[in-house]
């Protein structure tokens, strides 16, 4: 249920994290005056959510701790709708098992996620982020989610949890206990019944958008300022990505993809191999932290076309353990038509386990990778980024690889996750840091 309640800053600011994740639905109280920008109505949502309901974008909605979809239930989202979650309380909204999201957003209303804190002292890991979790196989079997967010995993690679179309996702990640912090999204066993398409994560402070197993597609995803990795997945994820975007703010963060399929045993199945075409990985050449562009490890395996990685201070490819290796001489992972520019480690990565050569793996003629300028616009610039590229990611100079023909993928003739002619990435996105 919804609760329409009395913001009291002094009460949620004594509540503390253990006493948020068992906070179940209060009763009503009075309607007071939006504490967040102060005008219009807040809705405070509190504990499970077990009958389906409707967040309209009339008024805001405060998710105070954790709040929870549950099975049979679905929670559908007004385009245009602003969501809240209490930095106090650690609020959270988690999609469990048999429990749907529909969240339509469009590119002049998205529906937003964001700090309760006011613009100018918003930061990373002020509330939880979005969990949603789904029935799709892992290699794990059935498994518990980080910050006790719920269990995931089984049988049914089609499973729908939903549609998250135009989101913004804003300064979440919030720590429950040390190396224990929040996806901006996490997508922990979520099946290909599931749309994905239009995301933004911004400002996250630990991953922004993570797999855990799963076989779900997303297409259109940027994440803009990740203390850690901007991508990650791990678990046996085997969906398809399209039209990816990453950018870094030095300040704090780790690599743009951190692929692995399990750090427990790296043959374990299904081994996360997907198939992921036109992607832009930008790093921060002028921040002290920035690390790999695209690493792959721990027996992943996948289908990577169409890249361009620029500006990471260790390397702009690497990969690394013998299992991971192995699928590479073998062809269980490819890195092929793709751009490794100025990565101020070295495009490629030295020799890893076995002597294994990176560079002259990704260098072969077969591979059609280069280390050629692709001109992108501005993808430095943390305020109004321009991520369109030109040069050798358009000419020609660089043979595009052709997506498959199955009804997700789109046709391309450029390389990178961002159409020249056309860039999804404005108009519904933001750069505000604060």
């Amino acid at each position: 249920m919804i609760n329409v309640r009395k913001w009291n800053p002094i009460m949620a600011f004594a509540l503390s994290l253990e006493v948020a994740l068992f906070l179940g639905c209060g009763e009503d109280d009075v309607v007071e005056p939006d504490p967040i920008n102060g005008a219009g109505e807040v809705n405070i949502l509190t504990g499970k959510i077990t009958e389906s309901m409707t967040l309209s974008a009339d008024r805001e909605h405060l998710l105070r701790g954790v709040v929870s979809v549950e099975s049979g239930a679905t929670l559908t989202i007004e385009a245009g709708t602003k969501i809240y979650g209490e930095g106090a309380s650690a609020g959270t909204l988690v999609i469990h098992q048999g429990g749907k999201i529909m969240a339509r957003g469009s590119a002049s209303n998205p529906i937003v996620m964001s700090s309760d804190q006011e613009v100018g002292k918003r930061s990373r890991g002020q509330w939880g982020g979005l969990i949603i979790n789904g029935y799709a196989p892992t290699n794990q079997g059935i498994q518990a989610g980080e910050g006790d967010t719920g269990d995931f995993g089984g049988e049914n690679p089609a499973d729908n949890s939903g549609v998250l179309e135009y989101v913004r996702v804003e300064y979440a990640g919030i720590e429950f206990s040390p190396d224990n912090e929040l996806n901006g999204i996490a997508f922990q066993g979520v099946g290909s019944g599931t749309k994905v398409d239009y995301i933004q994560v911004h400002m996250n402070q630990d991953d922004g958008i993570e797999f855990f197993g799963g076989t779900v597609n997303a297409k259109r995803l940027l994440v803009t300022g990740a203390r850690d990795d901007s991508f990650d997945w791990t678990d046996g994820w085997t969906g398809k990505g399209q039209f990816w975007v990453a950018q870094q703010y030095g300040d704090d963060a780790d690599n743009g993809f951190e692929n692995d399929n399990s750090s427990k045993n790296n043959d374990a199945e299904p081994r996360s191999a997907p198939t992921v075409y036109n992607v832009t990985l930008a790093g921060d050449p002028q921040g002290p932290e920035s690390g790999v562009g695209l690493l792959i490890r721990e027996g992943a395996g996948g289908v990577y076309r169409n890249f361009i990685v620029t500006g990471f201070g260790d390397a702009g490819l690497e990969i690394a353990n013998g299992s991971t290796i192995r699928l590479a001489k073998d062809g269980g992972l490819t890195v092929q038509n793709s751009i490794f520019y100025d990565n101020s480690g070295g495009n490629f990565a030295g020799a890893t386990t076995g002597g294994f050569d990176v560079a002259a793996w990704a260098k072969e003629a077969s591979n059609n990778n280069s280390e050629a300028d692709p001109k992108l616009a501005d993808a430095f610039n943390k305020t109004d980024p321009d991520f369109r590229p030109g040069g050798a990611a358009t000419d020609g100079s660089v043979k595009v690889a052709s997506p498959p023909s199955d009804g997700f993928f789109s046709p391309v003739n450029y390389i990178g996750g961002v159409d020249p002619a056309n860039n999804w990435t404005t108009g519904w996105t933001t750069s505000d840091q604060n």
